[in-house]
């Protein structure tokens, strides 16, 4: 019988099956890969705290601050592709290693840029560390697939991905506690300052950002030294035991795949949605309930993270019974409901709605990454690079929502934008369920994970 490389089965089952979640021997690889995925979550969601301590140390203003997110989601569509290139030539440890190394690297350039107190050069540290966790989004994604039965990719992935969630719920945390003096003074109050003692002032602000990063580099360098040692599936770009020596495949090729060119296109609308509610959320609760202070807006944000985070898990467990196809479709269904209830509701019914959209946004970016790059076999090192570099939709739909807001004069008529991307979302998941269908019609024979 034929020996089927780990990685040539990637995909979504159409109906759920059972076999081993993880292969034995496994275990220690899983738990370090799946770490992986908490730490990128680290380095997107810190900076949210970026953006509010650079006002304060660098005097910035919002929409300067806002280059923090532009360039760090460069950093992803840039790299993304050439990610995939040098996996596909060396294999997705090497992939891993690169990306801790790059990431590693940015954090600890976080330490002279404060001494700088030059924005450009935090700027350039934000874009290495993107480029790090775009090399890491784009190996663990579809590698992670490699650890079990073919047929329980998707749970597997969503089941990765229930800690990046984790780490999105607690990047905030830990970035508001150790980079955030406490120290606030008004314009009034600093206008008062004498030069040097207001120079001293955005220096130690500054200064705040060098201890968190630096151990952040430190956790991410002894990661890197596990993933050296630890063993791994042996996924390989050179060769494929069932096709012999891989053929030269173009990105046109690749993109011809069914499904793959659609969940290039959901993911970018996807993150958008994403992105979007979650970075107008605050002004919505605000605008919904004037009396509700910041703090507690916010705290609803972190409910709403906790949710996510929950949503990943509660997905995993309902693969087992429900395919992963319906799923999505579904879940995206809601969330056409749910954003619908908060542009057209008013008070907490409309902050409640918005909320909730994050349980049904859970499994929606591995799934629909994991439908993507299904029967690529190693060609899913060019097929997942273009998956991840549609999050730069993460950078087109904020301002286009703050954009809506401005001129409707009211947030609740910007939801409309993440109302339209979950259509695409649920347009792609009806597309490939009924993809399955006609070939279960026709009598061809499924992957495991189709």
């Amino acid at each position: 019988m034929a020996v089927t490389s780990p990685i040539a089965d990637i995909g979504v089952a159409d109906t759920p099956a059972g076999g081993a979640f993880i292969t034995r021997g496994y275990v220690a690889g899983f738990v370090l890969v799946t770490s992986l995925f908490f730490l990128w979550a680290i380095a997107n969601n810190f900076n949210d705290i970026l953006i509010r301590q650079f006002q304060k140390a660098l005097d910035l203003d919002r929409a300067q601050a806002g280059f923090i997110q532009f360039v760090f989601y460069l950093g992803y569509f840039t790299m993304a592709l050439p990610a995939g290139l040098l996996m596909r030539r060396f294999g997705y440890r090497a992939g891993i290693l690169a990306g801790l190394g790059l990431y590693a690297m940015g954090a600890l350039l976080f330490y002279p840029a404060a001494e700088l107190r030059h924005y450009a050069v935090f700027l350039s540290a934000l874009f290495v560390i993107a480029s790090g966790a775009a090399f890491l989004e784009t190996a663990a994604n579809p590698y992670i697939v490699a650890f079990g039965d073919p047929s329980r990719a998707s749970q597997r992935l969503n089941f990765a991905q229930a800690f990046n969630g984790f780490g999105g719920f607690m990047a905030p945390i830990i970035g508001g506690h150790f980079i955030f003096s406490g120290i606030e003074h008004s314009k009034a109050q600093l206008g008062a300052m004498a030069p040097t003692q207001l120079e001293a002032y955005r220096l130690a602000e500054a200064r705040m950002v060098q201890l968190p990063y630096l151990v952040l580099a430190g956790v991410v360098i002894l990661v890197a030294i596990a993933v050296a040692v630890v063993r791994l599936p042996d996924v390989r770009a050179g060769e494929s035991a069932t096709e012999g020596p891989r053929q030269r495949t173009s990105l046109w090729q690749v993109l011809r795949t069914p499904c793959l060119a659609g969940a290039v296109i959901a993911q970018f609308f996807y993150v958008g949605a994403q992105v979007g509610i979650w970075s107008f959320f605050v002004d919505f609760v605000k605008e919904l309930v004037p009396a509700t202070p910041e703090k507690t807006a916010a705290y609803l944000l972190s409910v709403s993270l906790i949710l996510f985070m929950s949503g990943r898990f509660i997905g995993t467990l309902l693969m087992h019974k429900i395919p992963a196809t319906r799923l999505l479709f579904v879940f995206a269904l809601a969330n056409i409901g749910l954003t619908a209830t908060a542009a057209l509701t008013h008070g907490w019914v409309a902050v409640g709605a918005l909320a909730l959209t994050s349980f049904f946004m859970s499994i929606m970016f591995p799934t629909i990454f994991s439908l993507g790059v299904k029967d690529l076999g190693d060609k899913a090192m060019l097929g997942a690079p273009l998956i991840i570099m549609a999050i730069i939709g993460g950078a087109v739909f904020p301002p286009l929502m703050g954009l809506v807001s401005q001129m409707a004069g009211t947030i609740q008529v910007a939801i409309i934008l993440p109302f339209a991307c979950f259509v695409a979302v649920a347009v792609y998941a009806m597309r490939c369920i009924r993809t399955a269908r006609m070939e279960a019609a026709l009598g061809i024979a499924a992957s495991p994970l189709h």
